[in-house]
């Protein structure tokens, strides 16, 4: 291992001439050969609170940002930090009101570093004991005037291990471009998780290099409720060019499932089955779940039931198809109000714009068809199509699929205690517009707040993706293991996403200041700090390193056969 720098020493230049110190140390920036660059000492603090650090004069304030990486060395313990606030701070509080006159550089030389000068303030994350190079959650506080640096690459793979079939690169850590964030796929998946960030900051595309790492490791089989098409085939990129989605990446691990056969045909996406619903398979309470988004009263819930009590399966068409008389008859031998049931069956007649919903009856099993590509492992993305702007069929399909799929699983979980071989394969759920599943006054009743709570217990988790996270009912929010979350700017959203994060006060400062692209923070269960990341691009060299062999791969690859073939035949005429 490479020595560091000795602790008691403010500047390299007592220790190396000037002409021998490494570029990047002298520049300030990433420390490429061992050696981490001194920022100050701890001068006060607390656990609770978070430690104060007084820099050295040397140090350059405006090359230190909230979200960074430090490391204090204690006696005994390495302390991972993250920076949470930069501050300017004198001895004088007469240096407020009267600055002194710094033209001369001589005066600025003395005032700068003595009697003003910068300090952050950093909260500890982790602890690694000198003699084990274990990262365990932090217990205690270094003591006064221990040394702290910027991390280095070696300090951050101490944390966050090195990339394995289970850890999946994500990004790098502010200013450490050389390194990566490695997230725990298992524990991703071992409880729902969050992808949250305000419109425009690339939710989606943070999304697809999760989706793609659990289908490259087989981590989890996934139904990904498309709604803007955004996942299966491909997608325009802001930037210009279309990027690839799942199926293109993983043409035998995803299969495509459309709502929409004319829109999956105009956009060239190769879909393996059509999705359709009969009137007749609709229940009251996938209803329940459009009470808000329709606009569904108590009473007309209550009629719902009462119709489907009356006239079973057919109770849709029977309600759109009766006449005045008939529904005066239904008032009168039920509890049900006219008004109810009038409001309800204009409510219904919404219905009619989806093409997808037949009232001969749908023309296939399509929840047998999802469970028997899930069985194979295979990951289904449903696209929407043209629906995807109509939320009351993207929120009555998710939910009528979800909830039948759940009750298979249950079952499957259930025979598999007295027979292992039947339970099903790991099934993560990815919904977006997930404020509208999961609303304070109906998330108790849904089956995607009913997964949340599971934890697991019957092997089906969710991924939700959402831009308003203060939407979501506080008790799922709390079951949420992972968040994984782009720029906010509105507090109650802030406050949502950082409930139950142990640190949040100075996380608040740090996620309200992350760049409007390409930057988010991870919070919870599949890593062991939270940890600000430059997410990964999006782009062919992504593809490449997940396996993927495109066109451009292809001919490069001829291109080199038939030049050894040629040089072969040179050696045998020769």
């Amino acid at each position: 291992m490479v020595n560091r720098l000795p602790t008691n020493s403010n500047n390299l230049d007592d220790w190396f001439p000037r002409d021998e110190q490494p570029d990047e140390v002298l520049a300030g920036g990433e420390d490429t050969v061992g050696y981490s660059k001194r920022l100050g000492v701890v001068v006060g603090g607390s656990l609770s609170k978070g430690l104060d650090v007084k820099l050295d004069r040397d140090t350059e304030i405006e090359d230190l940002a909230v979200g960074r990486y430090v490391v204090i060395r204690g006696k005994h313990k390495r302390f991972f930090c993250m920076i949470t606030d930069v501050v300017l701070d004198s001895t004088n509080p007469a240096i407020r009101s009267d600055p002194p006159d710094l033209s001369d550089p001589f005066l600025r030389d003395i005032y700068i570093g003595t009697a003003a000068f910068g300090t952050i303030h950093v909260s500890p994350m982790l602890s690694i004991a000198e003699e084990d190079n274990e990262p365990k959650p932090v217990k205690t506080i270094p003591g006064h005037f221990m040394p702290v640096e910027i991390a280095d690459a070696m300090d951050v793979n101490d944390v966050f291990g090195a990339e394995d079939h289970t850890h999946f690169n994500v990004g790098t850590p502010l200013e450490l471009d050389n390194t990566q964030v490695n997230l725990d796929l298992k524990r991703l998946v071992e409880r729902s998780s969050g992808v949250f960030g305000k419109s425009g900051t690339g939710k989606s595309f943070l999304t697809r290099i999760l989706l793609a790492g659990l289908i490259q490791r087989e981590m989890a089989v996934n139904l990904i409720f498309d709604m803007h098409n955004d996942y299966g085939w491909e997608v325009s990129d802001e930037r210009g060019p279309k990027a690839k989605g799942l199926r293109q990446l993983f043409p035998s691990k995803v299969s495509i499932f459309t709502l929409d056969e004319e829109s999956s045909r105009r956009r060239m996406a190769k879909y393996d089955y059509v999705v359709t619903l009969g009137y007749d398979e609709i229940e009251p309470e996938d209803l329940a779940m459009l009470k808000t988004t329709m606009n569904l009263s108590d009473g007309m819930i209550d009629a719902a039931y009462a119709s489907r009590k009356r006239w079973g399966n057919e109770w849709i068409m029977r309600l759109l198809e009766a006449t005045g008389e008939e529904l005066d008859n239904f008032v009168e031998t039920s509890n049900v109000s006219n008004a109810s049931l009038t409001a309800l069956a204009r409510r219904l007649e919404r219905f009619e714009r989806f093409e997808f919903l037949r009232k001969d009856g749908a023309l296939g099993d399509s929840v047998l068809k999802i469970l028997e590509y899930i069985e194979q492992r295979k990951t289904v993305v449903l696209e929407f199509g043209r629906y995807g702007s109509a939320l009351e069929a993207y929120i009555l399909v998710a939910n009528y699929l979800t909830r039948r799929i759940h009750e298979t699983y249950v079952k499957r979980v259930e025979q598999s205690l007295g027979d292992p071989s039947l339970q099903p394969p790991p099934l993560l759920i990815t919904i977006e517009e997930a404020h509208k599943f999961l609303d304070p006054l109906i998330a108790r009743q849904t089956i995607f707040g009913t997964i949340a709570r599971e934890l697991r217990k019957y092997n089906v988790t969710l991924l939700i993706v959402d831009q308003r996270p203060s939407g979501i009912d506080e008790e799922v929010m709390s079951q949420i293991g992972t968040r994984v979350t782009a720029l906010l700017d509105n507090e109650r959203d802030i406050a949502a996403v950082l409930m139950g994060i142990s640190g949040a006060g100075g996380l608040r400062e740090v996620l309200a200041r992350l760049d409007t692209k390409q930057q988010a923070i991870i919070m919870g269960h599949a890593v062991p700090m939270p940890v600000v990341v430059k997410t990964r691009p999006y782009d062919l060299e992504f593809y490449r390193s997940i396996g993927y062999v495109g066109e451009e791969d292809l001919a490069s690859a001829a291109q080199e056969a038939r030049r050894r073939l040629g040089n072969g035949n040179k050696r045998k005429i020769e």
